[in-house]
């Protein structure tokens, strides 16, 4: 994949960041949602690729824009599939609050899951914890594991889990094995990266989130050299279905980060409220500031872009 392309893709994602940026705090979130989607969409189709939508906002029939199976870009280059989230975390960008992000992996053809729009069970660590995490085994067995990893105490240790009634009894069984938690509102790609951020202060990620999210922090953790597992729950028999014709014949599997994304990967993000690992946009009198991360699996390199927008050269924002 041509690295130069990472630069071009992470201009995408400071449009959508910036677009929704201005609906931060207003509390509405579909408003600040489609901000962000038509800025990123104009932005991908000028971009030197032959890029297919594999997880988007959803179905041909329910997304206006940006949907599943989606050809974005100029319509010459590499053929890529793109994972995408336009404004991950809507709620906390209506909300003002923080980890509010502006998102995209990109994979070589084939390269990530076709993941149905269901939910994922999932469990994320940095470096550190890589090969020893097991989503089948107890949250207590996965904190030891991690603990004897990092030569630390249990206690020591902070997991990051959304904030859902459903994570009532995870949440127990954290608490209970001594470690500590931090409960998120939304936004579980930024807390999968923040595991392995040593400034983050976030040592896990534990969960049941959404399936689309699950492969783009699969992709980010591949290239920061963290580990990442998950398995998907579905809701009803519908999203069963819908499954299986995307090609998905083991409802119950257990899929690796590399399972999840795989090849060479590329991962751009850019802040719009500040957060665990970027910050957020910054208005200014002439333009705004961006904070963005740009990440390839193949070199391992990792470049942190703050970037400088004068509105009046660039009249699209």
């Amino acid at each position: 994949m041509n690295r130069n392309l990472a630069l071009e893709f992470v201009r995408v994602t400071e449009m959508a960041a910036i677009a929704s940026a201005r609906w931060m705090g207003r509390g509405d979130e579909k408003a600040a949602d489609q901000a962000a989607v038509d800025a990123m969409r104009a932005m991908l189709d000028t971009v030197e690729c032959e890029g297919t939508v594999v997880i988007g906002e959803g179905e041909r029939d329910e997304a206006p824009m940006l949907y599943i199976g989606e050809k974005v870009g100029a319509g010459n280059g590499q053929k890529l599939d793109i994972a995408l989230d336009p404004l991950e975390g809507t709620t906390v960008c209506a909300k003002g609050a923080t980890n509010s992000i502006s998102v995209m992996a990109i994979a070589e053809e084939g390269g990530f899951l076709n993941a149905p729009d269901t939910y994922m069970q999932k469990i994320a660590v940095g470096p550190a914890g890589r090969g020893i995490i097991d989503i089948r085994e107890s949250a207590e067995e996965n904190l030891k594991r991690l603990a004897e990893a990092k030569k630390c105490k249990v206690a020591d240790l902070t997991v990051c889990v959304l904030d859902r009634p459903r994570h009532e009894e995870l949440i127990s069984e954290i608490r209970n094995a001594g470690a500590r938690i931090k409960l998120i509102g939304d936004g579980d790609v930024a807390a999968s990266v923040a595991c392995c951020e040593d400034s983050s202060g976030i040592d896990m990620m534990m969960g049941t989130g959404g399936a689309p999210e699950g492969v783009i922090s699969a992709a980010a953790l591949r290239c920061m050299g963290g580990d990442f597992q998950g398995t998907l729950k579905f809701r009803h028999d519908e999203e069963k279905e819908r499954a299986k014709k995307m090609g998905i014949t083991d409802l119950e599997k257990i899929y690796s980060i590399e399972e999840l994304a795989s090849g060479n990967v590329m991962f751009v993000a850019t802040g719009v409220t500040t957060g665990t690992f970027l910050e957020g946009v910054r208005f200014r009198p002439w333009g705004a500031t961006t904070h963005s991360i740009v990440m390839r699996s193949q070199s391992g390199t990792i470049r942190r872009i703050v970037a400088e927008h004068h509105f009046d050269t660039k009249p699209r924002y």
